[in-house]
């Protein structure tokens, strides 16, 4: 074996070598003051230092082609990384407040789901995709139920990792149809085979539904609808900082993948998946959209949400171009900053007042004008209303899908258009508590710390900006097209 290949593995060499400094870090600084900043120092500085090897590697190859990097994958490698980046800092608080103890494994479980991402967006091969998304799901669901001395918490993991190993088997199951019917798990193998059988008008049985089944266990990773039940308990048990890097990182990645599968493997079945995913898009983003309007818990309402933007977001996909996959990464972006913002705004009530009941922020704006405003903001950006960044990558999504040009793809788009409206009305539910709705004892003012206050100062420049640097959205497309 030549273990040279490895070197063309950077990023993901560059995460192993995070993931041993704090493991090392976290052993030798145990009964030590400093090991709580130490760690989260070192964190920060690896994930840093990984965003700019991603931006920076060329494209290579390893494993007899099993692995591949491209320009587009690198630069959605950087966007997750800085994601989880903000979650690092988002969590400190936290970490500081509530898990102290376990402060250590908190980065090394982080660390370990970014690197299954990793291998995600690289694999050139079904197996090597297959080990990834376990690679990242298997550690999620630690994070996901690490508030131990919390039933919710532990409920949240449970059903976590038996949805991720239902998911899983039927991802499997669909894989094995593929194999059988094109005798390769190779992704140019497959698609060459299918490119042949679809001009000989022998798409087979086995390879739909080998399609449908790849497409279902990749759809519970995204929570796109019918396959989302269980999002909104495990959204709520898990930790408020893990619950975000749930919602954007690693809905990113999965949606990332997906994309690129379909156009890169399953190409030649595109009149087969592309009506597939204009009902699950449809379905997703109504279906959501009624739900939320019905919570009254702020995390129940965010996995909702989540749900919907993952409707969006796979949008993108319909269009089938080089269009489509940079909206797909910018809406990404932007995703992330908004998304994060709130997550962090609600994680710092949680510690301060524990609740995350949404009539608990009535009166918000008397006692904390800034967060409120801040809130808002990423409200506002979410719901796609301009200036913010969220009505420009919403706009690029429909403006990708309606490239398609056919009618049905115009009626996804419209129906898309609507649900912004309903998705307007109840975001405005939670600014109307918070500027609207009396409250004889609000919640008191807080005093955030300096880690919360960079991580929504880095989400809020993100939602400012993104909309108005053209450049942004112009510099993934060239990744894309490069």
């Amino acid at each position: 074996m030549n273990y040279g290949q490895f070197l063309n593995m950077v990023p993901e060499a560059v995460l192993v070598l995070a993931l041993l400094l704090v493991f090392v870090g976290d052993f030798c600084l145990a009964r030590t003051k400093v090991k709580g900043y130490s760690l989260y120092f070192l964190t920060l500085a690896m994930l840093v230092a990984t965003t700019g090897v991603c931006l920076t590697s060329a494209s290579a190859d390893a494993f007899g082609g099993m692995y591949a990097v491209t320009k587009a994958g690198q630069v959605m490698k950087a966007i997750l990384t800085v994601a989880t980046a903000i979650v690092v800092i988002m969590a400190q608080s936290w970490n500081t407040w509530k898990n102290k103890l376990h402060e250590g494994e908190f980065y090394m479980l982080v660390i370990s789901t970014l690197l299954g991402m990793y291998m995600m967006i690289s694999a050139n091969h079904f197996l090597l995709f297959f080990l990834g998304l376990e690679m990242a799901s298997v550690p999620m669901a630690c994070l996901v139920a690490m508030d131990k001395w919390k039933k919710e918490s532990a409920e949240a993991g449970a059903k976590y990792i038996l949805t991720a190993t239902f998911s899983s088997g039927v991802m499997l199951f669909g894989i094995s149809f593929l194999y059988g019917a094109t005798g390769s798990l190779y992704f140019e193998d497959t698609a060459a085979q299918l490119t042949q059988l679809s001009n000989q008008m022998a798409i087979s049985p086995l390879l739909v539904m080998g399609l449908v089944f790849f497409f279902s266990g990749l759809g519970f990773k995204i929570s796109l609808v019918p396959f989302h039940f269980w999002t909104a308990d495990t959204y709520q048990g898990a930790p408020t900082a893990v619950t975000g890097y749930l919602s954007v990182v690693s809905k990113g990645a999965a949606a990332f993948a997906l994309c690129a599968i379909l156009m890169k493997v399953f190409s030649p079945m595109v009149e087969y998946w592309e009506y597939l995913l204009d009902i699950v898009i449809v379905l997703s983003i109504t279906v959501a959209n009624l739900f939320a309007i019905r919570q009254h818990e702020l995390k129940r309402f965010m996995a909702f949400s989540s749900i919907s933007q993952a409707g969006y977001i796979m949008l993108a996909i319909v269009g089938d171009s080089a269009m489509g996959v940079t909206a797909l990464m910018y809406y990404t972006l932007v995703y992330v900053v908004a998304n994060l913002a709130v997550f962090t705004v609600i994680s710092i009530v949680e510690q301060q007042h524990n609740t995350t009941e949404m009539s608990a922020y009535a009166g918000f704006y008397q006692t904390n004008p800034k967060l409120s405003f801040l809130m808002t903001l990423a409200l506002f950006s979410l719901a796609g209303i301009p200036p913010f960044a969220g009505m420009f990558c919403k706009f690029f999504v429909f403006m990708a899908a309606a490239q398609q040009g056919s009618a049905l793809a115009y009626g996804v788009v419209f129906i898309a258009l609507i649900n912004t409206v309903i998705s307007l009305y109840y975001y405005l539910l939670i600014v109307k508590e918070m500027y609207i709705n009396k409250n004889e004892n609000p919640l008191p003012t807080f005093q955030s710390d300096n880690s919360t206050r960079l991580a929504l100062a880095i989400c809020t420049m993100g939602i400012a900006l993104f909309g108005v640097c053209s450049c942004i959205y112009d510099w993934l497309f060239a990744a894309v097209i490069g």
